[in-house]
């Protein structure tokens, strides 16, 4: 590469001259004449020469504008003509790949698009354009992956018209897999009827929703479903607290009570686990609750357990579910009963859709710096380029 080329970052020029005012203007013209294109011989002449303008990159605060003489060949050999094609500019394009590229990446990375009109000379409109190129770009490849082995699968809120979405994340490889509108069987049929490599799915994990685990099981067969443990423990607390504001309504309004009452009883410091008890001893009912909610959340918590290990828990287990059963807590008990196959699953498995939640969280941020999103394909393409495919085709 010439070292006109290494300044440019396009090979085979020679700079004619330079001139700097607002930007920098660069007049340059190609070193060799290429062979021919359709038939790869070598007598070529020029037939004519045109002028072309192309802004290509930044160079500290200013824009560089090339102006390219482009040759038109006349091949001698098979009569046919060509213009000459420069490495990183496209034909009929007025911006070079890599200024394209450069600012695709800075609005990628939050740059808005009113300073990238300032500081580039496009306009927002442009902006806009060329990022969902390369947005499409990468979908269409990420189109070709076959659907991960372990699959999370959750809600999250896109607007008040449109109601909810739903999240597919691959857990395995910390990635989005995917992101379509609705939440109800209805909705996701036909994407999930046409979703390839579903069959190869091994472990669906999900919060406690009867409409995902018939989903499961209807389009994901060889599929284990996990329940994710972060929503049970949330369910059993919510139980627990209800009954709580029907024993104590007053005590249920008390802040620091409440702190106490939610809080593993392992992570309670001696004075926290005195007064807490202290409390409870004015009501019994609510003191036995209270340790068998401890004992419940103590079996949620178990994961990577061997199949030995869980066929010993499993009849304590179940001997506290019928405790509960008989208990104020017997709703409880009868939705753990109803979720006790993906419960136990949930034992042998360290995966949880806590992933999933993260990425509702930067889902969630990405809506507020575009104060809002109207077009749920503009929404998804910018997901999953945030948070979705790197652009290697997975297909293990």
């Amino acid at each position: 590469m010439s070292h006109a080329g290494r300044i440019i970052g396009i090979p085979g020029l020679e700079i004619e001259r330079v001139v700097r005012r607002k930007g920098i203007e660069v007049w340059a013209k190609p070193v060799h004449r290429p062979p021919c294109k359709h038939c790869q011989g070598n007598g070529l002449r020029i037939k004519a020469t045109h002028l072309r303008t192309v802004k290509h990159t930044r160079q500290g605060n200013q824009v560089m504008t090339l102006h390219l003489r482009v040759p038109k060949y006349h091949c001698q050999e098979c009569k046919r003509y060509f213009r000459h094609a420069f490495t990183g500019i496209r034909p009929r394009f007025r911006a070079s790949e890599a200024y394209r590229l450069e600012v695709f990446e800075a609005h990628d990375g939050g740059v808005t698009q009113r300073k990238l009109s300032r500081t580039h000379q496009i306009s927002p409109a442009t902006v806009e354009r060329w990022y969902q190129h390369h947005i499409k770009q990468k979908r269409s490849e990420g189109d070709r992956r076959y659907c991960p082995r372990v699959l999370g699968i959750d809600e999250h809120f896109f607007t008040r018209k449109k109601g909810y979405a739903t999240t597919l994340t691959d857990l395995k490889n910390h990635k989005v897999f995917d992101v379509q509108l609705g939440r109800s069987e209805l909705s996701l049929r036909r994407y999930l009827k046409a979703l390839e490599g579903r069959e190869r799915v091994q472990v669906v994990v999900m919060d406690l929703s009867e409409t995902y685990r018939s989903i499961a099981r209807r389009y994901f067969p060889n599929a284990a479903i996990v329940a994710d443990r972060f929503h049970v423990v949330r369910l059993i607390n919510q139980h627990f607290l209800s009954v709580w504001k029907q024993h104590d309504p007053e005590g249920r309004k008390n802040r620091g009570l409440i702190s106490l009452m939610r809080r593993h009883q392992w992570n309670l410091r001696d004075e926290q686990h005195a007064n807490l008890m202290q409390y409870l001893a004015e009501y019994p009912v609510l003191q036995a609750l209270y340790v068998a909610k401890q004992r419940l959340i103590r079996f949620v918590l178990l994961k990577t357990l061997t199949r030995k290990k869980a066929s010993i828990k499993l009849p304590v287990f179940m001997k506290l579910l019928d405790e509960l059963a008989e208990s104020p807590l017997r709703a409880l008990a009868n939705t753990l009963r109803s979720w006790l196959k993906p419960i136990v699953a949930m034992w042998r498995f360290s995966k949880s859709n806590g992933i999933t939640e993260g990425f509702h969280n930067k889902m969630e941020m990405m809506t507020r710096r575009a104060y809002g999103f109207r077009n749920f394909e503009n929404y998804r393409m910018r997901v999953l380029a945030h948070c979705g495919w790197d652009g290697v085709i997975n297909r293990v």
